[in-house]
């Protein structure tokens, strides 16, 4: 069954929506969206580190990711305007990246699958790298879901509780750097972000609970791969900006229907 590559990217994407869903809520919740694009950004400084000192690419783009990730935590809670932190660091992080990807020797690299994704190039081992990926988010999120969202309400009342919200923090920080590293070879750095928030905020409309957002965020973005697949497959689009339109169009019907 795993020999035919449409079954692949459908499982792929499937295994993506399961962590981007509940991560994407707490990324709508948060009103993180531009830290998200952020830390997206980044992963192509980590595929060029990872092609200059030969390690795997998702190992470097962890590492960046994350990096990142601490990085614009940290100047967050120093009272820095992060719009234009935030719009600073991402830019030059993409920049720096696809300058320093033209400087590694010996080595041709197809930028387009790093920015737009390449999902139905994923393999049994990739598979293994974005399931594994997905339990650990959602691992992490089903661990500190009570803490996460007291913090996210009210880092006041989360203090008030015994609870720290630099650690709650750290907790989504991490996620997010998991979540880049294993999205990158599914839908690329410039349309991660888009699976975050897409989904989570066409669950927000009609879901009376936070638990009840999560799990129709994920349901939404694994319809959304299996669609824009589908019209790929069709039609011949892209695949990776196919996904991210199924989950546009999905999102419109929502917010049409919810505002009735």
């Amino acid at each position: 069954m795993f020999d035919d590559f449409l079954v692949r990217a459908g499982f792929a994407g499937v295994g993506l929506a399961f962590a981007t869903g509940p991560l994407g809520s707490f990324v709508v919740w948060r009103r993180m969206a531009y830290f998200g694009d952020a830390t997206a950004h980044a992963a192509i400084l980590g595929v060029a580190l990872a092609l200059i000192f030969s390690v795997p690419v998702t190992l470097g783009t962890l590492a960046v990711a994350l990096a990142m990730a601490l990085v614009v935590s940290g100047l967050a809670t120093r009272g820095h305007a992060m719009d234009a932190t935030l719009g600073v660091l991402s830019h030059s992080a993409l920049a720096l990246g696809l300058v320093a990807i033209s400087f590694v020797p010996g080595v041709r690299v197809d930028l387009s699958a790093f920015l737009f994704g390449d999902i139905l190039a994923v393999g049994r081992q990739d598979l293994l790298v974005i399931w594994g990926g997905a339990a650990v988010v959602v691992g992490l999120l089903v661990w500190r879901w009570a803490p996460l969202l007291t913090a996210t309400m009210s880092e006041d009342l989360a203090v008030a509780s015994g609870i720290d919200p630099r650690r709650e923090r750290l907790v989504l920080t991490l996620a997010l750097a998991i979540v880049v590293a294993v999205a990158l070879k599914v839908i690329g750095t410039l349309l991660i972000a888009a699976m975050l928030i897409i989904p989570a905020a066409a669950a927000r409309g009609f879901s009376r609970t936070p638990e009840a957002m999560a799990v129709s965020a994920v349901g939404i973005g694994a319809a959304s791969a299996l669609a824009g697949l589908g019209a790929s497959y069709l039609v011949d689009t892209p695949a990776g900006p196919s996904i991210v339109t199924a989950a546009a169009v999905i999102f419109a019907i929502t917010a049409a229907v919810t505002r009735r």
